[in-house]
């Protein structure tokens, strides 16, 4: 079974903290100390309505092909953005029709993005540690310096 970047990342992460107890107690993975440092960017979570925000997430949706080797390249940004499509969520219905399409017309980018991100340490730790599961990211969006993952889920309470 092939294991991606951030699998092994995790694991020897996770093996560490087992490995010494002090760094366990001290700052598990839990810690939002511990995920500030792997990550090295200042998050901000957002929410906002799918339909209101549909032409942005289309046009990120647009760009996937584009955004592929940027989130393959990214290592540090100014800030990142988690924006919360709640009304998006597949509990709700899914997203709206015109952004579903969308998905649909980019299946095969939007596959390959979800595993450039799970590769990418920075960016998957910011969002699993949000509790954003990865078939829920939709699009990346990158414009000087800061991305913004749009994400069809509710924020974690």
């Amino acid at each position: 079974m092939e294991r991606t970047r951030a699998q092994i990342l995790s694991l020897a992460l996770t093996l560490l903290a087992l490995l010494n107890p002090d760094i366990a107690s001290a700052q598990g993975l839990e810690s939002s100390e511990t995920i500030e440092a792997i990550v090295g960017t200042p998050v901000r979570e957002e929410e906002a309505e799918a339909e209101a925000d549909a032409g942005k997430v289309m046009a990120a949706i647009d760009n996937t092909a584009d955004n592929i080797s940027i989130v393959r390249k990214t290592t540090v940004l100014e800030r990142l953005d988690i924006v919360f499509l709640a009304d998006a969520a597949m509990i709700e219905g899914g997203p709206p029709d015109a952004i579903q399409a969308k998905l649909a017309e980019h299946e095969d980018e939007i596959t390959q993005l979800r595993e450039e991100i799970e590769g990418n340490a920075m960016l998957f730790h910011a969002i699993d540690s949000r509790q954003v599961l990865m078939r829920n990211i939709l699009a990346v969006e990158f414009k000087d310096n800061t991305a913004v993952i749009y994400a069809a889920a509710k924020r974690a309470q």
